[in-house]
């Protein structure tokens, strides 16, 4: 077993599962374990580590190689801790398998490859500290999967970045354009009785299906709508609904979750408006009706190419033997408040996306090892 796959292997089998907003307890949870591991590996290797407290319990790492060439550029390399629930999985989530050239289990693809791959990549070049080098901040981040509580500190603290990579599984190539997202919870309100005399009340689930044909309703227009010449087209889905207390009372309530995907130049307020307005347009007004504050805004990314694209590309090329693809894709990263606060960010990474999250997640072994090397070659060409 090569050393980054054994590496990842340690990694898939330290749970850091990301609760998803549920209220729930237990040592699979969260990042403080994986987060120990952590610190300790770099520390090991002699690299002082820095703890940036995100939350109670949930602490970003950071680590600094300082290149030795005057005003060199300076990178950073962002990866998240977290990964998703494993309910519904096939094969057991915490006992990484290496099998037919993969590695299984949760985290595998999204996203403990690409933070195998870049710890041994700056852990060489801490080592090495190669002539013509970038300096490069090495960040772990908390919370990626869900509010991105460990991205927004990261974006508002770290200063004069000239460039971020962030890892995500990328199938190595280049992602200069993501959408964001935007979610919150919509309520309807109604009086309850029973069921045999529905007419003394009010039901709450009636009024929550005019909210849901409406918001069909928009969604189809977004569909119809300009759409973006790298990504594509906004959404709107309704992935959530709950409602009533017992089959016999009629509902005084019901609550449902709204994802919408942004396109750069949405803002995520602009995006509740105009669900607002085809709630008031097309279900007869607001009342009885609540929106939430949205517990989920993630911006979407739009990378200017600057100057250093040319040698990243010639970097990537390097290391894998072939030009990547610049690409867009539909899902959000911790690129999104960095790029925000005008951090120019390119999401890269071993892996495909369609095996992330998935109840048998995998990654294959080769595309770690080579983002062992593209991310040395990307610290070391951009200096």
């Amino acid at each position: 077993m090569d050393e980054s796959t054994r590496l990842l292997s340690d990694l898939i089998a330290i749970p850091s599962v990301n609760p998803m907003g549920r209220s729930v307890s237990g040592p699979e949870y969260y990042e403080a374990r994986i987060g120990g591991f952590l610190e300790a590996w770099l520390r090991e290797a002699g690299i002082p580590v820095e703890r940036q407290v995100v939350a109670p319990g949930r602490v970003n790492l950071l680590a600094r190689f300082e290149s030795p060439e005057p005003g060199a550029r300076r990178l950073l390399f962002d990866v998240h801790q977290d990964t998703v629930p494993v309910e519904g999985m096939t094969i057991p989530p915490f006992e990484p398998r290496v099998e037919g050239g993969r590695v299984y289990g949760r985290g595998s693809c999204d996203v403990k490859a690409g933070m195998a791959a870049m710890l041994l990549a700056f852990r060489r070049l801490w080592n090495e500290r190669p002539a013509g080098s970038a300096s490069v901040v090495l960040a772990l981040t908390v919370d990626e999967e869900y509010t991105h509580l460990g991205s927004d500190l990261l974006a508002e603290t770290q200063k004069g970045i000239d460039l971020a990579i962030v890892a995500e599984p990328t199938k190595l190539d280049l992602v200069p354009w993501h959408k964001g997202s935007v979610r919150w919870k919509i309520r309807t309100r109604g009086v309850a009785c029973h069921s045999s005399t529905p007419d003394l009340g009010v039901n709450a689930i009636y009024r929550m299906a005019h909210v849901v044909d409406a918001l069909a309703g928009h969604a189809r227009e977004l569909a119809d709508s300009t759409p973006h010449d790298r990504l594509g087209l906004p959404t709107l889905s309704v992935g959530r609904i709950e409602g009533g207390r017992s089959v016999n009372v009629v509902p005084d309530f019901c609550e449902i979750e709204i994802d919408r995907r942004i396109l750069p130049g949405e803002t995520w307020q602009g995006c509740v408006e105009q669900a607002r307005a085809a709630v008031v347009a097309r279900a007869g007004g607001l009342e009885g009706v609540e929106f939430e504050e949205p517990w989920g805004r993630m911006p979407a990314l739009e990378t200017p190419l600057g100057p250093w694209l040319d040698p990243l590309l010639k970097a990537v090329e390097a290391a894998t033997g072939r030009a990547p693809a610049l690409v867009g894709v539909p899902y959000g990263t911790d690129a999104g408040p960095l790029g925000e606060v005008g951090i120019p960010a390119i999401v890269f990474g071993p892996g495909d996306i369609a095996q992330a999250h998935t109840r048998d997640e995998w990654v294959e072994i080769d595309q770690v090892t080579t983002a062992v090397e593209a991310y040395y070659q990307i610290a070391r060409g951009l200096g």
